[in-house]
This record gives C-alpha cells, sequence and structure tokens, in this order.
C-alpha cells in the first residue's frame, strides 16, 4: 500500500518527532512517501494568485503539482501534527488550503457541488498531541477532529477507516502516559 504521511513538526526532538519515526517503522513494510512540511520547506501561503486561480482547474495546481501527484498517488493517508491554538499547525492548514483543491481533493461540478476525487484512498489515519485537556478540547468543539473526520474523511468518500489516534494534555507531560501513547500508536499501526 502507498501511504503518504504528512507531518508538520519543527523540533527534531520532540515528542512529536518520535511519533513520527514511530509510524515510520511501524509502516516499513509499506510503499512510504514521508512529506516532512518543514524539511520540505513547504510554502503554506495562499497567494493572490493561488486564490484567483483556485477554481480554473487547468490552472490552479501549476505551482502545486508534485505535492498534488503525490496526494493523488496514495492509497492511505497519515497525518502527523501537533494541536496549536486548537487548529493544525499553519504549514499544514497551508498544505489543505494549497494542495486539497479543485480537481485534487474534490471535483467541482458546473452546478457548483462537490465530488469527491481522492478515489485511491482507503485508509485516513491522524496522530496528534494537544497541549489541554480532552475536556477543555471538547468544550471548544475539538477542530482538528472534526476536519479529519468529516471534512478530509469526505475527499475520498466516507467509505474509507479514518482512525483519530490524539494525545491530550501535552502541558502536563507524564513518561507513563506518553508510553502508553507510543505503544498504542505503534500498534495502530502494525496493523496495517
Amino acid at each position: 500500500m502507498r501511504v503518504l504521511i504528512l507531518y508538520a513538526n519543527p523540533i527534531e526532538t520532540s515528542f512529536g518527532a518520535t511519533l513520527h519515526n514511530a509510524v515510520l517503522e511501524a509502516l516499513r513494510a509499506h510503499d512510504i512517501d514521508d512529506c516532512d512540511l518543514y524539511l520540505e520547506r513547504f510554502d503554506p501561503i495562499l497567494s493572490k494568485r493561488d486564490r484567483a486561480e483556485y477554481h480554473d482547474m487547468a490552472r490552479n495546481r501549476l505551482r502545486m503539482a508534485p505535492y498534488a501527484e503525490r496526494l493523488l498517488a496514495a492509497e492511505a493517508l497519515v497525518l502527523i501534527y501537533p494541536v496549536w491554538n486548537e487548529g493544525f499547525p499553519a504549514i499544514m492548514k497551508g498544505f489543505f488550503d494549497r494542495v486539497f483543491i479543485p480537481g485534487v481533493s474534490f471535483k467541482l461540478n458546473p452546478d457548483g457541488s462537490t465530488t469527491p476525487n481522492l478515489e485511491n484512498l482507503k485508509k485516513i489515519a491522524a496522530v496528534c498531541t494537544y497541549g489541554a485537556d480532552r475536556l477543555s478540547t471538547l468544550l471548544l468543539g475539538d477542530p482538528p477532529r472534526r476536519v479529519v473526520k468529516r471534512l478530509v474523511r469526505a475527499m475520498p468518500g466516507h467509505h474509507v477507516s479514518c482512525e483519530y489516534i490524539a494525545q491530550y494534555d501535552m502541558n502536563h507531560p507524564n513518561s507513563q502516559r506518553c508510553n502508553a501513547f507510543l505503544a498504542r500508536v505503534k500498534q495502530a499501526f502494525q496493523a496495517w
């Protein structure tokens, strides 16, 4: 299975980096396309030109073609990121804005309706860490979970499996909880 991993964390020594390495190791039997957005210096800024050409499917992905091709070739998508300010890191949000566009993640029909386009995707997973505790995050609506479980999952059609593996309360780190979460992540991806 061809797995596209989108990883967004600028700190090489972070717990997120440990999670990223664990996912890579657990999926080593698969064809992995490891897209480290910081390492690749992905430009997350949706420019005036990008926005003006957004609906023009002949032009909208010219500057993002290599990333679009990687996404379209994937049979599985894994997002690995820290949750900052109840959202994705800007670099990952920018990837969604610039690559998950008409003609790539969905087809834009003449009547304005959309049709899923990531038909190769069979599995989606997110591995993330939150500074806030679970209750606080729930009270705020847990926006990243909703985006992954609803929006990203809808792009290939809701028939795909979608796992959301989250560790909350990282503002109060606990090595026992972190080790248990790391083991949970390894186990989840070894089952792929």
